[in-house]
């Protein structure tokens, strides 16, 4: 489905950083050439493998994420009167998409704005995507922490999140957030979460809490934020 708001880029410093790296490498090969072609052919191999990060890196960001996450949602088979929570929001790529999919449901987004974390990113910069794609009428935009979320208990039919979680530091804080993703969700909800790192941990902690149906997969080569080591992939739960 094609996209009307601007999504930015995720950890723009990391995408920078390939690229760098890997024009540098280039630029080092080339003048290394004409003078000994040993070290230039270890430079050469250093640049395809920098380059090709970016290169995957910047699908990821504004593609591939997007294409992935329609099939996820399109999983999830919303009826349409949902409330749907998207915890770590961001510039609202996955919120929106998510509104997308409700008539008489809501769509909510919490996000604390690390602009570190995605560029540009603000609760402004959100709604005017949520304007920009027409569910501006369906979606609620709230600044908070996932830790301790000001929401009651059971209010959500459906919880999300993408690329968000690992971004607290330490494994305990992660749990509470997941944690408060299953307090917050319904009897009968349904939870997916997206993340680079520590999805075991997730799928532990869903299972210590109760969780059912708690399954773990990768989400292949479009999730790649560079390569097969930083693959996102993808914890799903259900709650009684």
């Amino acid at each position: 489905m094609e996209r009307r708001g601007d999504y930015g880029y995720d950890a723009p410093y990391a995408l920078l950083m390939f690229a760098g790296l890997g024009a540098a490498s280039l630029v080092a090969a080339i003048a290394a050439w004409w003078t000994d072609r040993g070290p230039a052919a270890a430079l050469a191999v250093y640049a395809v493998f920098f380059l090709a990060n970016a290169a995957s890196f910047l699908y990821t960001t504004r593609r591939g994420k997007f294409r992935v996450w329609e099939e996820i949602l399109d999983q999830l088979q919303l009826a349409g009167g949902e409330r749907v929570l998207d915890m770590g929001c961001g510039r609202g790529a996955v919120l929106t998409a998510a509104a997308r999919r409700l008539t008489t449901g809501r769509a909510t987004g919490i996000d604390l704005w690390s602009r570190r974390d995605q560029s540009g990113n603000s609760r402004d910069t959100t709604a005017r995507n949520a304007t920009a794609e027409g569910v501006a009428d369906r979606v609620e935009i709230e600044t908070g922490d996932m830790r301790a979320l000001p929401f009651p208990d059971a209010t959500f039919g459906v919880v999300v999140s993408s690329l968000a979680i690992h971004n607290i530091r330490s494994n305990d804080d992660r749990a509470r957030a997941v944690a408060e993703a299953w307090r917050v969700l319904k009897p009968g909800g349904r939870l997916a979460i997206a993340d680079i790192r520590a999805s075991a941990h997730y799928a532990r902690t869903l299972r210590a809490l109760g969780a059912t149906g708690v399954a773990r997969r990768r989400l292949g080569w479009r999730f790649w934020y560079g390569n097969p080591f930083a693959g996102t992939s993808l914890v799903t739960a259900s709650k009684r």
